[in-house]
């Protein structure tokens, strides 16, 4: 019986980076903002985060019994999943509205294209856009931070972005909005926990640093040309969680270099102009999965020069 054998030219690059390990590493990295939700929103956080994280792995096994595809339950992705989703919801929502926002990022998002890899949007944030067109009232009914962890009764307050959007004075000083004693989602208020985590990432060299840095970037410079406080959009709002976390998916962003910044330029560019003349306060999520849909683009020509190949080739050729 013959054996075929696919060779390929040098050099060759063995890493012991696998996708698993990559995801698991991200679950720690969130870690610290989960437990900073937990403090600043109370025990109703961990509720959305424990829902939202058991249905995207259950809708995940079920996904793929049904699909016939083995299980990849193992891999951590479906819990970065739900991890993200409940970031991106207030700490209010519905438990039933939690789970469905799971299902749908999993389910339709994910498995519906293939699984980890196939995937075109970033699952949690398309679910969040479905989610938040579907029960606009649900998702954007805000809580104050609670007195206590035990607290149980929660108080309805306007986001930082919301009260600019509407004219109004902003009433939280830089450090709130640093620390995360603010109104809005579950993970997106505490940018301290989300800024260690991301430097857990890139400690271990989980993560690229382009997108963050030219989503960020670009998101502040626009902002402060368009005559908002800089400062204050950089910190408000989700667009720390975002550039960090959502917009760096390898799945669904660039693979080269200048690919990725300018996926992030973009990401960034988008959401400012979203929280100024939009309709919504914030831009982020609109602004990535808008992103997501011109990765292939920008795959296809912004290229890296072939290894060993002369400065002046314009590009890869196909193999």
């Amino acid at each position: 019986m013959a054996v075929s054998f696919v060779v390929s030219t040098s050099p060759h690059i063995r890493t012991p980076d696998t996708s698993s390990r990559t995801m698991w590493l991200v679950n720690v990295a969130l870690l610290p903002a989960a437990v900073a939700a937990a403090v600043i929103f109370g025990r109703r956080a961990l509720v959305v985060i424990a829902v939202s994280v058991a249905v995207a792995m259950l809708t995940e096994v079920l996904s793929q019994m049904v699909f016939r595809r083995k299980s990849t339950i193992t891999d951590g992705s479906a819990v970065v999943t739900g991890l993200l989703l409940a970031f991106t919801l207030p700490s209010t929502t519905p438990v039933w509205m939690v789970g469905l926002g799971s299902f749908v990022a999993i389910f339709l998002v994910k498995q519906l294209f293939g699984g980890l890899g196939f995937n075109i949007f970033n699952p949690a944030l398309a679910a969040r856009a479905v989610l938040l067109a579907s029960f606009p009232v649900a998702l954007t009914s805000w809580s104050a931070p609670v007195a206590s962890f035990l607290q149980a009764d929660v108080v309805s307050s306007a986001t930082v972005l919301t009260t600019v959007k509407e004219g109004g004075a902003r009433a939280w000083g830089y450090l709130d909005l640093l620390l995360g004693t603010i109104p809005g989602s579950v993970g997106e208020t505490c940018k301290i926990a989300l800024i260690a985590g991301f430097l857990f990432l890139i400690l271990m060299r989980a993560v690229d640093w382009r997108i963050p840095l030219s989503f960020v970037g670009s998101a502040v410079l626009l902002a402060a040309l368009l005559g908002r406080d800089p400062l204050g959009e950089l910190l408000a709002g989700g667009l720390i969680l975002g550039a960090l976390f959502m917009a760096t998916d390898t799945v669904t962003s660039p693979t080269s270099a200048w690919g990725r910044v300018i996926f992030g330029i973009g990401c960034g560019l988008l959401t400012a102009l979203i929280r100024v003349y939009g309709g919504f306060p914030e831009g982020v999520c609109y602004a990535i999965i808008f992103m997501n849909c011109l990765t292939p683009l920008i795959d296809k020509y912004v290229v890296p020069r072939r290894f060993g190949a002369p400065k002046t080739e314009p590009g890869r050729t196909a193999t």
